[in-house]
């Protein structure tokens, strides 16, 4: 399943695949992969592979598993390099890796702020900036998995919310400068997704309110509104893979798309919003 061919059919359609070993990374590599795409499926620790081997055996479907860790420039390039040496293309990338986080500014340090910039911004940036050569020689397709997270600012969020937001305003900027020269890119926003990201957050309910001193109040407001009802609402990662799908294969793909009629009108309250006061009436009603 993970190993390198030694004379390898050039003419298939290669995709490569950040952070799948779980939710709707995994989900999305299965997808593409029962599509006929060549998928090279990466995840930062290779050894946490086994559920991404067991859904690719039961979908009956072949990937290619392999190391990448986004905020390692030497192992994105490495990675990279790799698929080129093996397959002679590369048509599409899924940026997907990314990493969850809560707290608020007074709580916490600017170096935690700039952990989390660094693997959901920045590791973006490696792996894009890596690709881009190859997908201009085939005039192929940079997408991203961002959030709904970044279209509107949520509570206790911010520094996730703020990378989310750099990575749509960086995409949004660069799809026309990559268009010019054949490449197509889409960002790919979903909502709640029934998925272990939640989990990987490491949230500690009673710890977190505990610890949030002044803000325990409205921390315990938002916890018991997202964990409760918005979490109850979560679409599967394998929903939420179809829009991955529809942005690798449509014709001419949209640069913004949700993952359900829940993230277009979340989404669509922002975007028709001019002066800002429909999300901060939305979002503060989430904290008291």
């Amino acid at each position: 399943m993970s190993t390198h061919p030694t004379t390898p059919d050039t003419s298939l359609r290669t995709v490569l695949i950040t952070g799948t070993s779980s939710g709707v990374g995994l989900a999305a590599a299965i997808a593409a992969a029962r599509a006929g795409w060549r998928t090279v499926a990466t995840l930062r620790d290779t050894g946490r592979a086994d559920a991404l081997r067991k859904a690719a055996a039961e979908a009956g479907v072949e990937l290619d598993i392999r190391q990448l860790d986004v905020v390692d420039e030497s192992s994105v390039a490495a990675a990279v390099a790799g698929v080129i040496a093996d397959y002679g293309r590369l048509d599409a990338v899924v940026n997907n890796a990314g990493a969850g986080h809560v707290g608020t500014l007074e709580l916490e340090s600017v170096a935690d702020v700039r952990g989390v910039m660094e693997v959901n911004f920045f590791g973006v940036l490696n792996v894009s900036k890596a690709a881009l050569p190859h997908l201009r020689a085939t005039g192929g397709r940079l997408i991203t998995v961002t959030s709904v997270g970044g279209v509107i600012g949520q509570p206790f969020n911010e520094a996730y919310c703020a990378a989310k937001f750099a990575v749509e305003g960086y995409m949004e900027s660069l799809a026309p400068v990559a268009g010019a020269v054949g490449v197509s890119v889409s960002v790919i926003e979903p909502g709640a997704v029934a998925t272990e990201f939640v989990n990987n957050i490491g949230l500690d309910i009673d710890a977190r309110i505990a610890a949030a001193g002044p803000y325990a109040d409205a921390m315990r407001h938002y916890i018991e509104r997202t964990v409760g009802r918005f979490m109850e609402g979560a679409q599967t990662p394998a929903g939420a893979a179809e829009a991955v799908m529809e942005a690798l294969t449509a014709d001419r793909p949209a640069f913004r798309i949700q993952t359900s009629e829940w993230a277009q009108g979340f989404t669509g309250t922002k975007l028709a919003d001019q002066d800002g006061s429909a999300v901060l009436g939305m979002t503060g009603s989430w904290v008291s």
